[in-house]
């Protein structure tokens, strides 16, 4: 058998077995260190969990082609890791979601109709701007671009010691209501509409998502295979 045919049949066995990958290239430009983390939810382990990355560095990282979680970034944390001051998690490697507010990038790769699906999501709040870039493809480009804290309403602020807003909630964390949380009553797209908090949130970053249902204008596709990179502090 001719070599280059013997390849070609190992990359097709290859697929069929799930060996294909998706590449996710986590960049920082924020002008301190942050500690990004993801969460698998589906389609098997991401190489990484959670890692600390300096400011203006990269990590790439790989997943099975039919991943499915959320990558987010967690800031003011200890040397190790282990204790953010929001996004945190508990461990340098996250085995459970960030404790919000924190900015969410949610992926299903290879989903419905052989698509990727990626938003940007700030239902369980803001911490950090961030930017998705699909690489290749001319998929289209989300984001949350702007430092949404420095407008951050006093009722929805989580300050730190010194006083300074590092994390704007969403108002089901602050509240706790159902109409902000859209539960009971409120928990279809009929009975949950957007209110002025999530308005506020819509119109500082129109691209992402500001609450549950806020799936017309939040939610993009681009053809399985895509590689991405995520952008903090674009």
């Amino acid at each position: 058998m001719a070599f280059g045919v013997l390849l070609a049949l190992l990359f097709v066995a290859s697929s069929i077995l799930g060996g294909e990958t998706a590449t996710f290239t986590i960049t920082n430009n924020c002008p301190y260190t942050i500690w990004p983390a993801t969460l698998t939810s589906g389609g098997g382990a991401i190489s990484s969990s959670g890692f600390a990355l300096a400011s203006h560095a990269s990590n790439a990282l790989t997943s099975p082609a039919s991943w499915s979680g959320r990558i987010w970034a967690r800031a003011f944390c200890n040397d190790a890791g282990t204790s953010c001051a929001t996004g945190d998690c508990g461990n340098l490697q996250c085995s459970a979601g960030g404790a919000p507010p924190a900015t969410l990038i949610e992926f299903t790769l290879n989903g419905d109709g052989g698509k990727d699906f990626y938003d940007v999501s700030l239902v369980d709040g803001f911490n950090l701007p961030v930017t998705v870039s699909p690489k290749g493809g001319g998929c289209s480009q989300t984001s949350c671009p702007v430092d949404i804290n420095a407008a951050c309403p006093n009722d929805l602020a989580l300050k730190n010691q010194g006083g300074a807003t590092i994390g704007c909630k969403s108002a089901c964390l602050a509240f706790n209501q159902p109409q902000y949380c859209c539960t009971g009553a409120y928990n279809s797209p009929g009975t949950c509409k957007p209110t002025n908090y999530s308005q506020f949130f819509k119109g500082k970053c129109p691209q992402a998502y500001s609450y549950a249902f806020d799936d017309k204008t939040s939610t993009f596709t681009c053809p399985t295979g895509s590689d991405y990179v995520v952008t903090f502090c674009p």
